[in-house]
């Protein structure tokens, strides 16, 4: 793999005092951590250098502009997302099979969300950019759920507006009312660009990855209703 390569010198703690955090919001698919530290790396330290984007940039813009960053620096980079999906999935297959404790110790749920899944009186349908086996792993180890295979939508299995679709049609959920809840403002501005899915409700949850402008943003629209992460077990009883 080249997207590291050149920067073996620099120990883990220099990673890790990036403000990766901040960023995660433009995250929606898990391999792009793996840019996301690398153009970092490349802000900080000019002689790991490789994309013309990197000189002056600022987390404001990566958050800004990362869906115009990306490609360009991918193609720099000369890296596929497909590789690095592949990449990504295998180093997680190598961790859980490794140390499988290990692993479910370095993620969490939010407070309340497991119990929320737990004691839902609606049927519950995961629909997700994480691969499904990770998410199942999650659920059934971390939060002590178990979600049907079928009602996991993970990577692979479409676009989350497409799921939806899938959803909607099934003839068990005709004439019920289908609730979203997303944390991810794009994500939700693509469902209401779509006209077959105005039965939805849609929510962006606050407490997820996104930022306060995006929250402001949300307030706006009317199709959207900001969700507290207090009232969310509310909404499955």
């Amino acid at each position: 793999m080249s997207l590291l390569d050149g920067i073996v010198l620099l120990n883990k703690y220099f990673i890790i005092s990036f403000p990766l955090c901040q960023l995660r919001p433009v995250v929606e698919t898990g391999y792009e951590n793996l840019l996301l530290v690398r153009l970092l790396l490349e802000i900080q330290k000019p002689f790991v250098r490789k994309s013309s984007v990197a000189e002056g940039l600022t987390v404001e813009t990566i958050l800004e502009k990362w869906s115009e960053l990306k490609p360009v620096i991918m193609k720099e980079w000369d890296e596929e997302s497909r590789e690095l999906i592949t990449l990504f999935g295998n180093v997680r297959d190598e961790w859980m099979d490794k140390d499988l404790s290990g692993w479910i110790d370095a993620n969490r749920f939010y407070p309340g969300i497991a119990d929320a899944l737990r004691f839902a009186s609606s049927a519950v349908y995961i629909v997700t950019t994480k691969q499904s086996r990770f998410a199942d792993a999650l659920l059934r180890k971390l939060a002590g759920v178990t979600i049907p295979a079928e009602r996991i939508y993970g990577l692979g299995t479409g676009p989350k507006v497409e799921v939806l679709k899938k959803l909607q049609a099934m003839p068990e959920h005709q004439s019920l009312k289908l609730h979203f809840v997303e944390d991810r403002l794009t994500t939700l501005k693509n469902v209401i660009k779509e006209t077959a899915l105005d039965g939805w409700n849609l929510y962006l949850g606050r407490w997820g990855y996104n930022t306060e402008k995006e929250r402001e943003e949300a307030k706006s629209i009317s199709r959207i209703q900001l969700l507290d992460l207090s009232d969310f077990s509310s909404k499955l009883k």
